[in-house]
């Protein structure tokens, strides 16, 4: 949602009239309704919402996928638009990849081009490839990835471009799919908006999660989290636990928060950062709210946090745009993530926060220290760093969508995309 949010306020500047095909909120289950969002885009953006099955009338069988309650009603409204006007192109940009099945069979019935957006891998090997418990469950995402060998090659074979949040990406479809070329993916992270930070910080929670103004100091960490981020999160546990046992007196007015951490529903979301808390000693020091809160509520608290703290996962391809509002909060902030990940190079670039890296083969306990000295004893998380803005203007709202609407452009045949 957040890729189409961002650029529907300047598409029409770069050529593009949008229409928007979407599942009505209500059809997400456990989704947070955030009403702010619809302010941030043009009002007379057309936008069709449709409805399918609700979850209560299929979670007593074991059912919640959003695409299986409500992809028929995506697919009938959407061909219906296709019938009664015209249009020279389809962007599907979403997670439930099923859609992506639509751009061949539109294609052939209307004759449009189409372009996907990879948001993350459709086929996903980490959690085979690393024992880790896969989301929803082993027999379910099995199921998922059997419909996705089925169902991705001739969405890629027929798209007229493809972009992705990872650089990674184009190599790995290639891998999969020889025929493919991995330089026909166009890489585009989630962009970020200034205004967004500054509607945020004017919108204070009503039942705030975090007690600012305490007298702790009150790290804060927004997004998901998963036991794909074990690394990160043990390297800045230890490190603290190092500060703790060297300082204890100043250390025990340290907090940290991770918010939003689980993408399940209530009640069946799970904590992802509090055991390893516990694992490390410190969980005293830690509090999760693992169910998703509005998208504002979760940047007032990055405006208002005393520092942030950006955490990476164990997989070198995931590239977390949150890295974009987090720089725009203009917090102290400590980034840890894989030396192999594309926010590595971007936080670099920006020259952003206190940065640290691991490889596959980390020493946690050296890389803790190092963590514990400069972020904890040496005071750098009351640092606030002046980032390279410069840097960060082809990461903007604005910028992005110029690049998205190159992509466009090339794909629907105006004139050919730059790479």
């Amino acid at each position: 949602m957040q890729r189409a949010r961002m650029a529907l306020p300047y598409l029409r500047a770069c050529g593009w009239e949008p229409v928007v095909l979407a599942v009505a909120p209500g059809m997400v289950e456990g989704g947070v309704l955030d009403p702010l969002l619809e302010e941030t885009y043009p009002a007379d953006v057309r936008i069709v919402r449709v409805r399918g099955i609700p979850a209560r009338a299929t979670r007593w069988a074991g059912i919640g996928s959003l695409w299986l309650r409500c992809g028929r009603a995506l697919r009938a409204a959407g061909e219906g638009l296709l019938r009664r006007e015209r249009f020279d192109l389809v962007f599907f940009t979403t997670t439930q990849f099923d859609a992506f099945a639509l751009g061949p069979r539109w294609k052939a019935m209307f004759g449009l081009p189409y372009v996907l957006d990879y948001q993350d891998p459709w086929i996903n090997d980490y959690y085979r490839d690393t024992g880790t418990p896969p989301p929803g469950g082993r027999l379910r995402f099995a199921y998922s990835q059997w419909r996705a060998r089925r169902r991705e090659p001739a969405a890629l074979r027929g798209a007229s471009g493809v972009i992705a949040v990872s650089g990674s990406y184009g190599p790995r479809l290639a891998k999969t799919y020889p025929w493919f070329d991995a330089g026909r993916v166009k890489l585009l992270p989630f962009a970020a908006n200034e205004q967004d930070l500054a509607t945020a910080r004017n919108h204070a929670p009503a039942a705030p999660l975090v007690p600012f103004g305490d007298g702790c100091f009150h790290h804060v960490y927004a997004g998901r989290c998963g036991p794909d981020m074990s690394t990160s999160l043990t390297i800045v546990f230890r490190a603290f636990r190092k500060f703790l046992q060297a300082r204890p007196a100043e250390a025990g007015r340290i907090r940290f928060h991770f918010l939003g951490t689980d993408y399940a529903p209530r009640p069946l979301g799970r904590d992802w950062a509090m055991p390893i808390a516990r694992a490390e000693g410190v969980a005293q020091y830690v509090t999760e709210h693992c169910y998703r809160i509005p998208y504002f509520e979760a940047l007032h608290y990055l405006t208002r946090a005393d520092a942030l703290i950006a955490v990476g996962s164990n997989d070198p391809t995931y590239s977390a745009s949150k890295i974009f509002p987090y720089v725009l909060a203009r917090r102290p902030m400590l980034v840890v993530f894989s030396a192999e990940s594309h926010v590595m190079a971007v936080a670099n670039a920006m020259k952003c926060g206190v940065r640290y890296s691991f490889g596959a083969s980390v020493d946690l306990d050296a890389l803790a220290s190092e963590v514990a000295e400069a972020w904890f004893m040496k005071g750098g998380m009351r640092e606030t760093v002046d980032f390279d803005y410069s840097a960060f203007l082809p990461y903007s709202a604005e910028g992005m969508t110029r690049a998205l609407a190159g992509v466009f452009d090339a794909a629907a045949g105006r004139r050919e995309a730059g790479r």
